[in-house]
């Protein structure tokens, strides 16, 4: 879906824009597609993205499907706001990995008469809400969430779920770390997982016993 508001031509504020889903939901691709539709439009647009994002190019935004598209990396929120002056549309994309400011920085530039497009994952990998994107998707007009496809069910896949026992919250990875699940799926993968690691303390629990009577 493709939103452009400009009905009341009087009005100056822009407006900010969420694409949100799991991993390869197609969330980047959107975002590239929106952002090349109004540069072939003759718009001035500047692309953002975390400088932590080096999966695939240091400076390019870049889809699962390799469609890509030039942008900035920033180190912080605020670079955004300094770095997008006399734009009509600013696109960000992995918005999860920024600050809270990120937030503040966007309604500022939409107050500022700027079209705001953001991507970015919904849920971390535990399933819970990831970094700043409630809020952005609170503040937003517009919000499309997008679905993967469920490796294990087949059907709708909002959860990315990790493969890897890596627990920290930001792991830059691809199919390899990841995999998008059903919420049943999801359900079951963290089941599994919590039995596991139940069982390896139990046995540790027995492995001490056992040194103890010796």
């Amino acid at each position: 879906m493709f939103l452009e508001n400009t009905v009341n031509h009087k009005e100056q504020f822009g407006w900010i824009e969420v694409i949100c889903g799991s991993m390869f939901s197609g969330k980047t691709e959107e975002l590239i597609r929106r952002l090349k539709r109004a540069q072939f439009a003759r718009q001035k647009v500047e692309i953002f993205k975390p400088i932590v994002d080096t999966r695939y190019h240091e400076e390019k935004v870049v889809s699962h499907d390799e469609n890509e598209i030039r942008s900035t990396p920033v180190p912080a929120a605020a670079n955004i706001r300094l770095l997008a002056d006399d734009c009509d549309v600013v696109g960000i994309d992995e918005a999860q990995f920024f600050d809270d400011e990120i937030v503040t920085v966007c309604n500022d530039l939409a107050n500022m008469g700027i079209r705001v497009v953001v991507a970015g994952l919904d849920m971390d990998f535990k399933g819970n809400p990831f970094g700043p994107m409630p809020a952005l998707m609170a503040t937003a007009e517009y919000v499309t969430k997008v679905h993967a496809i469920c490796t294990r069910t087949g059907n709708l896949a909002n959860y990315s779920f990790r493969k890897s026992s890596n627990n920290d919250l930001v792991l830059l990875g691809e199919i390899e770390e990841y995999e998008p699940l059903s919420r049943a799926a999801f359900y079951k993968a963290m089941l599994r997982e919590k039995i596991s690691h139940l069982d390896v303390e139990a046995e540790e629990v027995q492995n001490t016993k056992k040194d103890t009577n010796v």
